[in-house]
């Protein structure tokens, strides 16, 4: 099966390249920018008909969507265009895959559920009011999506790192090694999610759509849940991080999440119900601390 990657030069983009070495799908790794020695299809998926060109120049079935606007309080200021690569892009890459008949895998967020306290896994049926522009434009992609008719299967995750690219884990990782004292919010809980554990289910997801039986459309098409199990907060994962990789010197201290002022109301509780995905695809999802423990070893590895 011919496979696109959008936004492949990103953490979860990178992570799926990785997995695509043990495939025998044929992947098409596209991007708005070039990083020298990594090869990318230059692609912008804001634009309809050079996302329709290159679906049927190399006759792709199945998009995977890692292109987003992630920066969540920058976004406040820049909706408009946050609209355009959240909500617009993926109904672009959705009608392409109408046309072919083929599948969508969307990553989508936690942040379509807004800054409620739920204090009980989030299901995929939920609803929430999202507070910020950030969550307000990766639901109405989700929208989007759903109103071409196409077959998606969109992912919702939270608290996503990886040893690629900008993410909570490196950012930790830097701070307790350099700094004698750091606060920490521990008022928001969730779920941290190796980008790596993500790909794979995106993988499982892909075997089950390539064996299907899709006269009548696939059956599994739907919006799923994954991150890894169990609960923390930030204050817990920034704990852990330390502990793992050895930086014990640094007195890490818990505080209230408003001593770090935001113009977004994040998530109080963004622990998702993975239930549906484990059960729909028959994915074993590993404990937070078990991945984080591999992304580290991983890191030291590219280190070496």
């Amino acid at each position: 099966m011919n496979i696109l990657v959008t936004g492949a030069n990103g953490q979860l983009g990178t992570e799926m390249r990785l997995v695509s070495k043990s495939s025998s799908h044929t992947f098409v790794f596209t991007d708005v920018v070039e990083l020298e020695g990594v090869e990318t299809t230059l692609l912008d998926i804001t634009n309809l008909e050079a996302v329709k060109n290159i679906v049927r120049e190399k006759g792709v079935q199945c998009i995977v969507n890692c292109a987003a606007y992630t920066n969540v309080d920058k976004a406040e200021g820049d909706e408009a265009f946050c609209r355009v690569l959240n909500a617009d892009a993926p109904r672009n890459l959705a009608q392409a895959m109408k046309e072919v008949g083929g599948l969508l895998v969307h990553v989508s967020t936690d942040y379509v559920f807004g800054g409620d306290p739920y204090n009980t896994p989030c299901k995929e049926d939920q609803k929430g009011t999202p507070t910020g522009a950030y969550g307000r434009t990766k639901l109405e992609g989700e929208h989007n999506i759903l109103a071409t008719g196409c077959d998606y299967a969109i992912l919702r995750t939270a608290w996503l790192y990886s040893e690629f690219g900008k993410n909570f884990v490196k950012t930790m990782l830097n701070l307790t090694a350099t700094k004698p004292q750091l606060k920490v919010v521990f008022d928001q809980a969730g779920t941290p999610t190796y980008a790596l554990d993500l790909a794979n289910a995106i993988m499982a997801v892909i075997a089950d759509y390539e064996k299907a039986d899709k006269k009548n459309g696939y059956a599994k098409t739907g919006i799923y849940h994954f991150s890894n199990e169990g609960v923390c907060s930030w204050y817990d994962f920034t704990k852990v991080i330390a502990a793992m990789s050895g930086h014990t010197e640094c007195d890490i201290q818990p505080c209230h999440s408003n001593e770090f002022p935001s113009p977004v109301v994040r998530p109080a509780y963004s622990v998702l119900d993975k239930t549906k995905i484990k059960e729909t695809f028959g994915i074993r999802i590993p404990y937070w601390m078990d991945s984080l423990k591999v992304c580290l070893q991983n890191m030291q590895s590219l280190c070496h």
